[in-house]
This record gives C-alpha cells, structure tokens and sequence, in this order.
C-alpha cells in the first residue's frame, strides 16, 4: 500500500488523502483543499525554498546532517584525491565516469574549443581597467549567445553537447583576459599543449617566457578545488540556470544568470568576507576578544556554519589538507595562524558547537587563492569556471525532465484591493 498523508481541514472538517513519495508530497495535491467552489485552493508559503522540492535530480546528493557530499553517487573525498576536474565535469554531465577513450576524445573537445573570437578583445578593452571581472564574465557569457545562434536550439542533443563544450573550454579564456585587462597586460593565447588548469594558469600569469609551466602542486590544487566546487544541489545559482532554462533558453543565457547570482555578495563571495574578517581580526592574540564580539552579536563569523551542512563540510577538510601543501610552496599565509587559532576555539566553545557552526569551503579557500597570487575579487570567477560544469549538468537534466514546465512562482498578493483611477487633480 503506497504510503499517504491524511489532511483534515479544520475549517470544513473534511479530510484528504495525499500521498507521500520520497518523503515529499506534491503541492499541487494541496490545490483540491478548499473552502467552498470558488475558493483557489490551499497553496504552501516557502519563501527561500528552505522545506521545498523543486525538482527529482540524479546529479549531487548531500546529507547535511551527515556531512556527505557525492556526485552521481561518488563521494567528493575519493573524486578530490583520485580524479581530475575534465574527468568530474565529464562525470557530472553524462552521468558515468568516462573510459579511457572517452576521457582521451573529452579532453580533445575541450582543449580545441579554448579560444575565442578576436571581437572579444574589442569587447574587453570596452570596460574601464577596473571592471569587476565577474561582471564581465555575465556579459561575455550573453555575448557568446550572439555568435553560437544555433544554442537556442536547446531540443537538439548534437546542439546542446557541442555548447556545453565550447562553455567549458572558454570559460577559462574569458575568465584570464578580464584579469590580463585590469592590469594592462597583453593577453595570452591558450596553449592547447597544458592541462585544463595549467592553461589557465598560463592564460593568468605567463610574462615573457616561451612556455608557461606551473607549479605542480599549485597547479593540482587549483584542479583539487576546481572539483570541490562543480557542483552543490539546488544552490542560489543552480536555481537560476534551471529557472531561466526552462524558457528553452540557450545555455549561455542560462548560464549568465547563474553567473550573476553566484556575482551576489551572500553566493560567491563568501571567501572574500573570511579574508576581510581575518584582516579585522589583525593577529592571533585578538581571537578570543573577537569570538566574544561574535556571541554578543557585534561580529559576523564569516567561514562557518552552512544552509545545508549541519556537519564539518566535507569540501573544508580536503581543502585543509590541500591549504598545507599549497603555503610548502607560497610560504605561510600571514593569516593562516589567525584562521587556525579561530577554528580551534570555535570548534572547543559549546557557543559555537550548539549551532553546528562548522568550518564550510569558504574558509580556508581565499586563504588558498591569496597565496597562489590571485587578487580577491577574482575569487567568484574562480567559483564560476568549475561550477559551469554543475550548472551545464543541472540545465540539461532539466530538459529532459517531462515534468518540468517554464519557471512561475505563485504568490500571496498582499497589495490594495480593485479601486478606480482618480485624475491627478483630485488626488488630496
């Protein structure tokens, strides 16, 4: 017998049966409980979406309780230790991890897809120097839509394939020529002999030498928190690619709007607020009278606690480790001793403890990106060029799922009732 949950109408006395599969049950099953014929029927108020199921997805599982994150079933600890970003977005994407040749054919596709067309370079030098990089990339990805017009055929499986390519491989391209711009440096072409990351390494810093080679270790870690960030579930950003795409818009739009809300402060930026927030805390000495600002609500305590995780994130204990082999090679990050000086007491105090206010990805990964020499506002561009792979995974399962439709929250009007228009010279 299928499970069911039985509603009684305290209004009416009558009762319904609803029933309940995957722990959830539909909201439009709530749409047959009325007062009287021409009663709309009950709607759920969520605003956020904090308890609301938008969709059936096969991509990322997470247990926040738990502090489980996998894609396709992998947890992201084995997929940080043993894979490689290509290999995670092929992943994410097609749903299976590749074989030998497919990784081989995808790791072709992608590099030979890295360049873009020379209006690009009109179009960067139309921005002031300081341009935030991130805008930039929201309004690159919409200048991308112009010159692929085939994209909005977003039916067409060959279509789609072909431009989640070309996003992947550009991204890093667009993302490395807004930084060469702000600081007037010339651009560098990609070099199709690097890795996905080493290219982009070399795109971002490369002077005058004839080949760019990185660092391994730093070049491994960029990969590392490439993976860690490809994807999370329903996020802000998530969201608004399967929102706008379910207007059968084509992925590079889809694409800018996850951009722009990953632009948000609350979305993407949050390693850049552990910075300032270290910053302000100044030295290692001033931890504990900081943590007393933060219980006396004086303080913000940026890096810590999560909407989902209710657990140790299990992305910041990768990147802990990852944040060690990382200043081997940059030297201590001056702030280091400050951050750990924190976690530790946040992590003894009961304050802290009571609240599941646990270190999350943000904590320690501005740490890692200030010492690789990247500037802070490039931190969301860093975000943004793993998680178009999650995003491209999210937007085309969307597609193909026969019961999604275009996109239309209800609402509870809460404005003024019918009134008649009074010309403006009768108006007291």
């Amino acid at each position: 017998m299928p499970d069911t949950l039985t509603i009684t109408d305290n209004r009416t006395g009558q009762a319904y049966e609803v029933p309940v599969t995957d722990g959830t049950i539909r909201a439009m099953d709530l749409r047959q409980i009325k007062t009287d014929e021409g009663d709309f029927g009950l709607m759920s108020y969520d605003p956020a979406y904090k308890n609301t199921a938008s969709c059936r997805s096969a991509i990322t599982f997470i247990d926040g309780d738990k502090g489980i994150l996998r894609y396709r079933g992998y947890p992201i600890e084995q997929l940080a230790e043993q894979s490689t970003y290509l290999e995670v977005a092929y992943l994410l994407i097609n749903g299976e991890l590749p074989t030998r040749d497919e990784l081989d054919g995808w790791k072709h596709e992608t590099t030979t897809h890295t360049y873009v067309h020379e209006f690009f370079k009109t179009c960067m030098e139309g921005y002031r120097y300081d341009a935030h990089p991130m805008g930039r990339l929201v309004a690159f990805l919409g200048t991308l839509s112009t010159f692929y017009t085939e994209s909005k055929d977003v039916r067409n499986p060959q279509s789609r394939q072909e431009n989640i390519v070309r996003i992947i491989a550009k991204m890093p391209t667009i993302a490395a020529w807004a930084y060469r711009h702000s600081l007037g440096r010339p651009y560098v072409y990609p070099d199709n002999d690097l890795s996905y990351c080493g290219n982009f390494l070399s795109m971002l810093f490369k002077v005058a030498e004839p080949k760019y080679q990185s660092n391994p270790v730093l070049e491994r870690a960029l990969d590392v928190l490439f993976i860690l960030h490809a994807d999370h579930e329903q996020n802000c950003s998530a969201s608004a690619a399967r929102s706008v795409g379910s207007s059968e818009a084509d992925p590079y739009c889809s694409l800018a709007a996850a951009c722009a809300a990953l632009y948000g402060p609350l979305h993407g930026g949050a390693n850049e607020q552990v910075l300032r927030m270290l910053g302000q805390i100044g030295s290692k000495d001033a931890v504990p009278a900081f943590i007393k600002r933060v219980k006396n609500r004086e303080s913000k305590l940026m890096g810590f606690g999560h909407r989902v995780y209710k657990n140790y994130d299990p992305r910041a204990k990768v990147i802990k480790t990852l944040a060690d082999q990382v200043f081997e090679v940059t030297g201590p990050n001056p702030q280091l001793e400050i951050a750990l000086e924190l976690e530790r007491i946040a992590l003894e105090d009961e304050y802290f403890v009571s609240r599941k206010l646990y270190p999350n990805v943000d904590f320690y990964s501005g740490l890692i990106y200030q010492a690789m020499g990247f500037p802070t506002e490039m931190f969301p561009v860093l975000f943004a060029i793993p998680r178009a792979s999650g995003w491209l995974a999210q937007w085309s399962e969307m597609l193909a799922d026969g019961e999604q439709k275009i996109a239309r929250p209800r609402q509870i009007y809460t404005g003024a009732g019918s009134r008649d228009y009074v010309p403006v010279y009768d108006r007291g």
